[in-house]
């Protein structure tokens, strides 16, 4: 009968056999083989590379409060992938793009071909003409180590409500700005505006050249150009307030006072703030009313 000691050492041996077989697959997996010999010293740039990718992740410019300041040629030397890539000829399944229509082109506000995300805000005409976008408009900042809140030293407090889970992006304060859905209900109008629009001329200034008249003061917005833009075409307007809609909700937008407005407030509007974020706020040599 064998020794209970030598089997200990049996099923010991084996152990260690299989940790070092494994972690020989996994580097084989994510390196190839490993190197030997005079060969050995070509792994040192990957290695190099690896700890600069490192250090840029965790650069200042991506937390707060650097990313404020930050400016877009600073965010492209990185990033510029997001302007230079291009979206796909064809589908999976063949669907070629210049054929088909995607859910951004239902306006007559977008003119051309299929855009990527980041180039339909920052490089399109119309972004261009109506809008004054920067990366530090959306992108507040990311904790690389962690996307869930107060979870490492770095990351939210369960208090913030500037922080969306697992999201680069806090889309409540940012993308619902632009795509959520109108509020037919609370503006009055008999239906949804593609249903009521000939009944006001198909203008939305119909109503708006003497209703919240102080629009648009924002700094990621070029407040005169839209107006201009909005007599003449009325879905300027709705691309931006429901027509090009992601979610079923509507964003809460500032109640600003205007010339004329009604010193009682509404009770859907009690809870409105009454001013835009600091963060984009107009010098106030810069605001006017319309």
């Amino acid at each position: 009968m064998e020794s209970p000691r030598v089997g200990i050492t049996i099923l010991a041996l084996v152990a260690c056999a299989s940790i070092v077989g494994g972690f020989a697959g996994w580097r084989m997996r994510q390196h190839g083989p490993a190197p030997s010999g005079p060969t050995a010293s070509q792994t040192q740039p990957a290695l190099s590379a690896s700890k600069d990718i490192l250090r840029a992740t965790y650069d200042p410019i991506h937390f707060k409060p650097a990313i404020e300041t930050a400016r877009d040629d600073q965010c492209l030397a990185c990033h510029r992938e997001v302007l230079e890539d291009k979206v796909s000829e064809a589908s999976p399944a063949g669907l070629k793009a210049a054929t088909s229509k995607a859910w951004y082109q239902r306006l007559s506000t977008y003119s051309g071909e299929q855009e990527t995300f980041h180039r339909r805000h920052l490089a399109t005409a119309m972004a261009k003409e109506l809008m004054s976008l920067s990366c530090n408009t959306c992108h507040q900042g990311h904790d690389p180590r962690d996307e869930a809140q107060q979870t490492s030293a770095t990351g939210a407090l369960q208090s913030d409500n500037g922080f969306t889970l697992r999201k680069v992006v806090n889309v409540e304060t940012t993308c619902l700005k632009c795509h959520g859905q109108m509020n037919s209900k609370v503006m009055g109008l008999p239906h949804p505006w593609p249903e009521s629009r000939e009944v006001f001329g198909g203008s939305c200034l119909t109503c708006h050249a003497a209703i919240r008249t102080t629009r648009h003061q924002v700094t990621y917005l070029k407040a005169a150009e839209i107006e201009a833009a909005g007599q003449k075409n009325a879905d300027v307007c709705y691309a931006c307030h429901g027509g090009l809609a992601w979610y079923r909700i509507s964003y809460r937008y500032p109640r600003h006072f205007w010339e004329g407005m009604s010193l009682e407030t509404p009770d859907w509007a009690k809870d409105r703030p009454t001013v835009s974020e600091a963060r984009f706020a107009l010098p106030a040599s810069v605001q006017r009313g319309y």
